[in-house]
């Protein structure tokens, strides 16, 4: 349909959304699995003197059980009237699990916080872009939602270096204080786009259809959306917890600088993951979507291995930052991806959900696991799994078929 003009009020619809309010929106949205975990788990190793099986453990539990809240939230986001609420909602119940973190940093509190944490937490970017789905048109969604990750990136490094200072010049509680804070400025963002502008009438491409069947038929008749699922869970099982052992590795010989040496290893990352965001808005209508996630799980087991080169902070930072690629362009083609395989855009947020759910699944087990392995092994040992996890992701990721809609 690119030949065709867009009609006038979709043109109208889409320009009277000004993007800097998505901006902003994305700018201000806590990263809590990439930005605050690690924070988190440094904070209970280092400075509570938990130890890395236990800190695991917490992460593992609170994981699984906010992950397995995700397809049901999603169920619930797709039948929202309102999108904006349900952001508004999630940011109100992120800002109170980080306040009991700060406040009572104890086993069971600490649990139940953070499960309310990573539930939410995992709820942001989905929802989203499930908003996004209903306002802009086919033609212009990539770039769109391209923009939507690079400022999520471009404000998870602000959001890092902003836990340096506070975790340097405050008590070291004080970082999950920001948490609020910024919450706040997201619900402003959020609501400041018009509710009436959010509609089906927008972005005929992305229209929902009706369509039959139960839910779950939905999710598990869809072989494309299965075998990435799967392949994502591998990725995360190897991915989610290098970050934080690459934090806890150097943090362990500079405990003073803990909080700061934790945001380093974050803004390595993010920095890289920005025009990742940007490259995949721009090219991943053109090249497709399946090479460029691809190369993004090949990269996974490389830096893996790398990290058992060398135990020194500068080459552990410079890896680190390599995580920017693979997570960087992942991230950004993931909601594409989505969007193509789901023929009912109505269902959107469900299979989001669904992902979501695995991919936490995977990130609270690779806690526990990778703890476990430092524990009995130490750290080479964790990476050298990883690896060969990752190795394992991108191997099964080229069963999957090309998306549809990337090829048209």
């Amino acid at each position: 349909m690119s030949g065709t003009a867009e009609r006038p009020d979709e043109t109208r619809g889409a320009r009277d959304l000004h993007p800097r309010k998505f901006d902003l929106l994305n700018l201000t949205l806590v990263d809590v699995n990439g930005g605050l975990r690690p924070y988190l788990n440094v904070f209970l190793l280092v400075h509570r003197e938990w130890s890395a099986t236990t800190v695991g453990l917490v992460t593992t539990i609170a994981g699984l059980i906010g992950v397995g809240l995700q397809a049901p939230l999603g169920a619930v986001i797709d039948a929202a009237r309102d999108k904006r609420m349900a952001i508004v909602a999630a940011l109100l119940a992120a800002s109170i699990g980080a306040a009991v973190i700060a406040i009572w940093p104890q086993f069971w509190p600490v649990l139940v916080a953070f499960t309310v944490l990573t539930a939410a937490g995992s709820s942001f970017t989905p929802t989203v872009a499930g908003l996004t789905l209903g306002i802009f048109p086919k033609a212009r969604l990539s770039r769109r939602m391209g923009r939507n990750s690079a400022w999520y990136r471009g404000g998870n490094v602000c959001i890092a270096v902003l836990i340096a200072l506070v975790g340097y010049g405050f008590p070291d509680r004080s970082v999950f204080f920001l948490v609020p804070a910024l919450s706040l400025a997201a619900a402003a963002a959020v609501l400041s786009i018009p509710r009436d502008i959010v509609g089906q009438e927008l972005a005929e491409e992305v229209k929902p259809k009706a369509k039959g069947g139960a839910a779950l038929k939905v999710l598990l008749g869809n072989r494309p959306l299965l075998v990435f699922a799967a392949s994502i869970f591998l990725f995360q099982l190897a991915n989610g917890p290098m970050a934080s052992l690459v934090a806890q590795k150097i943090s362990l010989a500079h405990e003073n600088w803990s909080a700061a040496i934790t945001s380093t290893t974050i803004i390595a990352a993010q920095v890289v993951m920005l025009p990742m965001a940007i490259m995949v808005g721009r090219f991943a209508d053109g090249w497709g979507r399946k090479p460029i996630i691809l190369f993004a799980f090949a990269m996974l087991p490389v830096r893996a291995l790398l990290y058992t080169v060398s135990d020194d902070a500068i080459w552990l930072f410079a890896v680190q930052s390599l995580e920017g690629v693979s997570t960087g362009l992942y991230s950004a083609i993931k909601p594409l991806m989505i969007a193509d395989f789901m023929e009912d855009k109505s269902r959107y947020n469900l299979a989001s959900g669904a992902i979501a759910t695995i991919q936490g699944v995977a990130i609270a087990l690779s806690n526990v696991l990778a703890g476990s392995i430092v524990d009995l092994s130490g750290f080479t040992a964790a990476f050298l799994v990883s690896s060969a996890i990752g190795t394992a992701a991108a191997l099964l990721l080229t069963r999957m078929a090309e998306p549809s809609s990337a090829r048209s």
